[in-house]
């Protein structure tokens, strides 16, 4: 029998082989790790550069709010100012987001007032209505509670999607959004939004596709509306994990009504005054560290208005260098700087002799984590407030200088 002749070096079928060894694998975690706290740092820096116009916007339409306007101009001007607080606080749910990865959504939990919320939604659906001149019906209860605590951002961003569609999908008629509350377990409250359309309606069996996943009711729907199929999932999901749901009622040519419930915890009353004091009695001589332009014109507009004098600089560096010569009555700083960033320049100024060195010092952020304040505090800063930034806040703030 002739012998089989076998060839040198490795079978063929090794490298299939360690290609599947390859592929099962598991990842390095610490490599997942740093890619994840890339991408939060570089989507940070995003949400700090978007925070910057987002203050001015707010800033003027406080100023304008504040204003010898008319009753209607005036109610615009806080329309304004609310949106665009609203587009802030998701910039930073951005950030949330990477942070979450895999594990789901990270509720935030803050006080609000559920009236001025509930206000805020139906000016904005109001405007949207008007736009499109659409009627538009507001019902917000009496005895909404005075504070409570939850994820006012993301409740926000739920109810502006059902605002908008119901807009959308209305082209007569009127749209209606009425706001209540009743009492839940454990000593928790239940907020209760309902948005009411006299839009095109919904059938019995485009309603079992509604909160699917980049589905639309009808193929009809998505051709003539347009949109990815992704927001009343998005808003039934938020529902969920807030404790609450998002239930529809609709018939084809009549209209249709969301309703969407969260559940809150009751919370304590702390707001100051009505935002809009005029700081100290006295023009104060200011320091701003500030590397935007924009940004320079923002608080150069702010800071004049309240009364005081400004002078800016642009760098870690030159505040310190700027404080040390003395003559402020405070200074404002702005913590992500070129250079020598915000922390380390307070922790300088505050190195420095005699009065120089207690000078007040204003933090100013495009980052609202409780560690980041933290970290400002520790490195001497008095306050600490994150874009966009109120003129009414920070007068309050200013009006200290001579406590």
């Amino acid at each position: 029998m002739a012998k089989r002749r076998v060839k040198k070096g490795k079978p063929a079928k090794a490298e299939p082989k360690r290609a599947a060894a390859k592929k099962r694998a598991p990842a390095d975690p610490s490599a997942s790790r740093a890619d994840l706290r890339g991408v939060e740092a570089a989507l940070a820096g995003i949400a700090h550069d978007i925070r910057t116009p987002l203050t001015g916007i707010v800033a003027l339409a406080e100023l304008l709010a504040a204003s010898n306007l008319g009753q209607r101009e005036r109610d615009w001007a806080s329309a304004v100012k609310s949106g665009a607080e609203h587009l802030a606080a998701l910039s930073s749910l951005i950030v949330d987001a990477v942070k979450a990865d895999a594990t789901g959504l990270v509720l935030r939990n803050e006080p609000f007032s559920p009236r001025a919320f509930a206000t805020a939604v139906g000016q904005a659906l109001a405007a949207r209505a008007g736009n499109k001149g659409v009627e538009a019906r507001i019902a917000i209860a009496p005895d909404l509670p005075a504070m409570v605590s939850g994820d006012v951002v993301r409740l926000r961003a739920a109810l502006e999607n059902l605002a908008d569609n119901a807009v959308k999908f209305t082209n007569q008629g009127a749209v209606t959004f009425t706001a209540r509350s009743e009492p839940a377990a454990r000593g928790r409250l239940r907020l209760v939004f309902s948005i009411a359309d006299s839009g095109i309606g919904i059938s019995a069996a485009e309603l079992k596709r509604l909160f699917k996943p980049f589905a639309q009711a009808s193929e009809q729907i998505a051709r003539r509306y347009g949109g990815a199929g992704l927001g009343l999932t998005f808003v039934k999901r938020i529902a969920k994990v807030m404790g609450g749901d998002l239930t529809v009622v609709s018939k084809p040519g009549e209209g249709s009504t969301f309703r969407l419930t969260v559940l809150v915890a009751p919370a304590e009353d702390r707001r100051a005054g009505d935002g809009h004091r005029v700081g100290p009695a006295r023009a104060l001589s200011l320091l701003c560290a500030e590397d935007n332009p924009y940004g320079r014109v923002v608080m150069n507009t702010i800071l004049t208005q309240l009364g005081h004098k400004v002078e800016f600089v642009d760098s870690g560096e030159a505040v310190v260098k700027a404080a040390a010569r003395g003559g402020y009555d405070a200074v404002l700083m702005d913590v992500t700087l070129s250079g020598l960033d915000g922390l380390e320049a307070t922790r300088r100024i505050r190195a420095l002799p005699g009065k120089a060195g207690q000078v007040m010092i204003v933090g100013i952020s495009g980052r609202g984590e409780a560690a980041h304040q933290a970290s400002a505090l520790a490195a001497g800063m008095n306050f600490y407030f994150v874009k966009p930034i109120s003129p009414g806040k920070l007068a309050q703030a200013l009006a200290t200088v001579d406590a």
